[in-house]
């Protein structure tokens, strides 16, 4: 990256300073108050985004970033509802990401706190230390351990962080290998490549697998390059943005090496991130322009089926269902009809809206992890909504969403199958029935506490 002068504003220095004239689009009206999660819990002015702003003013004015401010900052989820709802058009993302790398650089966090991220951020970005995990992960759920720790309270003992990585875990089945290229299963439309994800690719692979079968059945070839590493969202959503430019540049330089008309994203924070390469990397000489070109080729994958004519049959499911918007999709990326679309297109399927649907489950990247509390309050608050549907299944298209609404569906004694939108059109696609489909969900899922 190129080299840049580093220049002061009040307490924040450059560069990625939150720019004075993205915070004066904030006319201050309150529309984002109904729809921002945490002015919902609180009801607190400064846990909103137009008091965050004002936090971010007198920060550029000279303010000290101090405990006090970092912890209204912390407590965002970066859901980005806010600017679904503005009038005004403010890109609050942008804001509350350059704000976090700024407290990042600037604000040293109490001891504890500093390991608890260490921990996080040396794992999760990381697939190949992932599969060393979801290898643990499989024999503590199949071994009974997990079953001993539980009804014994051991885990009670563990740091709040450790406790709640390990309830919202999913159950670990097997995981087939996929090669990197294969062929279309018809004549060929083209050549899409899939971002495989690090923690959807180590912990839910078989969405993975039936986004490769259904792109196969639509018509096109599948490239899954074998050294792709992590996007960025993590790093980026948490301000850590040094660590997600890195991440980008090794993604750009893996998937350029392949010759494709689109790049398939079948994780709505990994698709978010993906898309705003050609911002985050703008002042990098030798990326930007590739950037840019690498954010325009980028597509959800309900995005890019919702886009092309089908070809491959759809039989159909007698199923209800809840969709869950995931914030990073329905807000960030405006990828909100593409999905309801695709799953309104198979026979038999009963699409049911979540009340507070705008509202943010609580996963937000590893938000659950850091803040734990608040998190399980609108995990808890969107686990209702969803049992209100009195649907059979619930589909989401992130995997934190995922994991966060399952457990909070479990606490609730509302226990329900979850899943990912790709591989509800798979089930279609190969002619599987709505009772083998739920039977094998039920036999998928097990029982969260080891049976």
């Amino acid at each position: 990256m190129s080299s840049q002068p580093i220049t002061s504003s009040g307490s924040f220095a450059s560069p990625d300073t939150p720019r004075r004239d993205l915070l004066d689009e904030c006319v201050h009206c309150g529309f984002c108050l109904p729809s921002c999660p945490t002015f919902v819990l609180y009801g607190e002015e400064m846990d909103s985004p137009r008091g965050r702003i004002y936090l971010m003013r007198a920060a550029l004015d000279g303010a000290p970033i101090n405990e006090e401010m970092v912890t209204h900052f912390d407590r965002c989820l970066g859901c980005m509802s806010c600017e679904t709802a503005c009038p005004s058009g403010v890109h609050y993302g942008e804001l509350i990401e350059a704000t976090r790398a700024q407290v990042e650089r600037s604000y040293r966090r109490p001891l504890s706190t500093r390991l608890q991220r260490w921990i996080v951020f040396s794992l999760f970005p990381y697939p190949k230390r992932l599969a060393v995990a979801r290898r643990f992960l499989r024999l503590y759920q199949q071994s009974g351990l997990e079953r001993l720790v539980r009804t014994t309270r051991l885990l009670s003992m563990a740091p709040k962080f450790l406790q709640t990585m390990e309830s919202i875990a999913p159950r670990i089945g097997p995981r087939e290998s996929i090669a990197e290229f294969l062929p279309s299963l018809t004549e060929t439309r083209g050549t899409v490549a899939l971002l495989v994800g690090c923690v959807q690719g180590s912990f839910f692979p078989q969405v993975n697998e039936a986004t490769v079968r259904v792109l196969r059945s639509e018509g096109f070839d599948v490239v899954v390059p074998t050294d792709q590493g992590c996007c960025g969202a993590l790093s980026a959503h948490v301000g850590r943005l040094d660590e997600a430019r890195e991440f980008a540049r090794r993604l750009i330089d893996t998937f350029e090496a392949h010759e494709v008309e689109a790049v398939i994203v079948n994780s709505a924070g990994c698709g978010s991130t993906m898309k705003e390469y050609g911002e985050m990397l703008s002042g990098d000489r030798d990326y930007a322009d590739r950037a840019r070109a690498f954010g325009d080729r980028t597509r959800d994958i309900a995005e890019f089926l919702a886009g092309i004519e089908p070809i491959a049959p759809r039989h159909p499911l007698e199923i209800t269902v809840a969709y869950h918007d995931a914030c990073h999709l329905g807000h960030a990326q405006r990828v909100k009809q593409q999905p309801r679309q695709l799953l309104s297109a198979i026979a038999g399927i009963t699409v049911r809206e979540i009340s507070e649907g705008e509202i943010c489950c609580g996963s937000a990247g590893v938000y659950n992890i850091f803040e734990g509390l608040a998190a399980a309050q609108l995990g808890d608050r969107k686990a209702g909504n969803v049992a209100s549907t009195a649907a059979q299944l619930l589909i989401a298209a992130n995997p934190g969403c995922t994991m966060q609404i399952a457990s909070a569906l479990e606490r609730l004694g509302t226990p329900m199958p979850t899943l990912h939108t790709i591989e509800l059109l798979d089930a279609s696609i190969q002619g599987e029935s709505s009772e083998d489909l739920l039977e094998r969900l039920t036999r998928r899922d097990g029982s969260r506490t080891g049976g």
